[in-house]
């Protein structure tokens, strides 16, 4: 009924934004300037903007590369505007903007009535880097911590699955949804790509004149009850290795928001706190800051991106290894989705526990990360990453 672009954005909260129908889109090359970002927002000031930012923006702030392997092809920098935008709380559907029509309340709500199929796939996930380059990479990567090139990095593999045609693919976004119950879920579908995500992680809030950051670093499975639960979320608050991850980033999240803050305004909202999700408990700090009025989107990218738990310490020489030892191109994985409303206050999330889906040549990815350290043990790092991802990747097809 609708063409692509659509941008539903969830926060499982009883609460959703969802646009459709075709407005003003702009797709942004490597090539061409960032400031093309506040060009497009400043045109379209008075409605919301959707945003994808590729984790390759780097390169644009820094002289950095990605040459490994890019199997998606996602866009660099996508922003576009829709026709119709509504809030969904429950059953509720608002339109904020756009009429409200028979036809455009029907997609609306054929949409959120497609949570409550049942709908299961057959996809068979392969990991692209075996056990034995995973553990051999970790060794060479803790060398260069113990040489003081780096006190942390974040360190990715990819999953995939070839041949994938999804002929409905709300459901299967759905299907994500149900298993992650994600405070920063979204479904973007673009003209040859799809989004399933299911992040418990924000990148980056602002509200007036004040930016909140809230990285995550630190994960513990679910236990098979409350007394497991409890029990487990306890060891992740007091786990030396995790909190030491965790701190490391709040320091480089302080570093990077300090170069847009007003003086003085920088502080720990939060420090090291456990957050319950569906599939595992996470360690989560909030910083926040104050910033000047007119502040751009692109100024405070130049300033943040990328997210400090994506990358690692010092940020520049993590990148560097980052692109040395990972085997496949991160693309618009450990980069963000989001969303800007007409007065200027923002909500961008970080892109993982997602799917990603190229529409031409059927291929999905799913990757996965984690902190590695001088602390770190690279049988558990790996098994960390399983913790992650599989009980998503099996659900998928229950």
């Amino acid at each position: 009924m609708f063409d692509s672009p659509i941008a539903y954005l969830n926060s499982n909260n009883d609460n959703s934004i969802f646009g459709f129908g075709k407005g003003a889109f702009l797709a942004i090359s490597e090539s061409e300037s960032i400031e093309l970002i506040d060009e497009f927002i400043e045109r379209n000031k008075d409605k919301y903007v959707f945003c994808t930012l590729s984790f390759d923006i780097k390169n644009k702030f820094e002289r950095l590369t990605s040459n490994n392997s890019d199997k998606i092809n996602f866009p660099f920098i996508t922003l576009f505007t829709t026709e119709y935008v509504t809030e969904i709380k429950s059953d509720s559907i608002n339109f904020i903007q756009g009429n409200k029509n028979e036809i455009s309340l029907k997609y609306a709500t054929d949409f959120i009535n497609k949570r409550k199929q049942n709908s299961s796939f057959d996809i068979h996930f392969k990991s692209r880097t075996s056990k034995k380059h995973y553990l051999e990479k970790l060794d060479a990567i803790k060398k260069h911590i113990k040489l003081g090139d780096i006190y942390e990095v974040n360190f990715c593999q990819e999953f995939f699955a070839e041949n994938i045609k999804f002929k409905d693919p709300e459901s299967f976004y759905w299907k994500v949804n149900e298993i992650t119950k994600a405070p920063y879920s979204g479904f973007i579908d673009l003209e040859n790509h799809s989004v399933f995500c299911g992040s418990p992680e924000r990148y980056i809030q602002k509200k007036g004149n004040t930016i909140y950051s809230q990285p995550i670093k630190g994960t513990a499975k679910r236990g098979g009850n409350e007394l497991e639960d409890a029990q487990l979320k306890e060891e992740l608050q007091n786990d030396p290795k995790e909190r030491a991850e965790n701190i490391m980033v709040v320091d480089l999240v302080r570093n990077d928001l300090s170069r847009i803050a007003l003086k003085n305004s920088v502080k720990v909202d939060e420090l090291c706190e456990i957050y319950t999700f569906e599939t595992v408990h996470q360690m989560i700090s909030t910083i926040s800051c104050q910033i000047k009025e007119n502040t751009l989107l692109s100024e405070i990218l130049k300033a943040t991106f990328p997210m400090g738990s994506m990358t690692g310490v010092p940020k520049i020489r993590a990148l560097e290894i980052i692109e040395k030892y990972e085997d496949f191109n991160r693309g618009l994985y450990s980069g963000s989705i989001g969303y800007i409303k007409p007065n200027g206050d923002f909500d961008f999330n970080v892109v993982i526990r997602s799917f990603i889906h190229n529409k031409q040549t059927n291929y999905l990815s799913c990757a996965v990360g984690g902190a590695i350290t001088d602390l770190s043990i690279p049988e558990q790092e790996y098994e960390e990453c399983f913790v992650k991802v599989k009980r998503i990747l099996d659900a998928i097809n229950e």
